[in-house]
């Protein structure tokens, strides 16, 4: 159990009364929280368990393996045997093929052992990446908690919600779904700089 895991319950409250807020009394015309509201696409409760459903945990086992298969793609290749004293038509055409199964394990830009070594670095990266959302995210719920805007959205509820409360569960609300958006914008990034890693390996 990290920070976030810890904060997030405490917080859920609050988020899911700035959800009730602005659902009865919407944000104020031309507030920022629209714009982030389509960036993420979610109310701030479910894009908070969005991030702490992130196990980064998961990438740190695999990429390991990954690298173990890399190796394994380059020692299978050195250990293809070259045709040595065998000769004529039928050697020359094993030792083409030879050359071509070892290009296809390793060395070459498209072999397996560079992809799973682009995978291992994507994994890597992409713990990186959940590790810091996390934290990114424990963070803001810790200042949401101590914030005016809790204050205002967690005394005495108005029906209809006041204009102060409708502020500060649309300045809450923007406070959480900007520190979210930017963050998956990062992995957006991580993701469309490893799209070749989706392309076919040419046989």
């Amino acid at each position: 159990m990290d920070r976030l895991d810890q904060v997030l319950d405490s917080a859920t409250p609050l988020l899911r009364r700035a959800e009730d807020v602005l659902e009865l009394a919407g944000a104020p015309p031309g507030h920022p929280v629209w714009g982030h509201l389509r960036r993420v696409r979610l109310m701030p409760a479910d894009a908070a368990r969005a991030v702490a459903e992130l196990r980064p945990a998961a990438l740190a086992e695999a990429e390991p393996e990954l690298r173990a298969g890399a190796r394994l793609c380059a020692g299978t290749a050195a250990a293809l045997p070259p045709p040595d004293e065998w000769e004529g038509e039928a050697a020359d055409a094993y030792d083409d093929q030879r050359r071509r199964v070892a290009a296809h394990l390793s060395g070459g830009h498209d072999s397996l052992e560079e992809r799973f070594e682009a995978t291992a670095d994507l994994a890597a990266a992409l713990h990186d990446w959940m590790t810091r959302a996390r934290d990114n995210l424990a963070a803001v719920l810790a200042d949401a908690l101590t914030s005016a805007e809790a204050l205002t959205l967690t005394g005495p509820a108005s029906l209809p919600p006041t204009s102060a409360e409708s502020v500060a569960a649309a300045d809450l609300t923007a406070h959480v779904l900007r520190a979210i958006a930017d963050d998956y914008a990062e992995a957006e990034e991580l993701l469309e700089g490893s799209r070749q890693l989706a392309d076919p390996i040419p046989l």
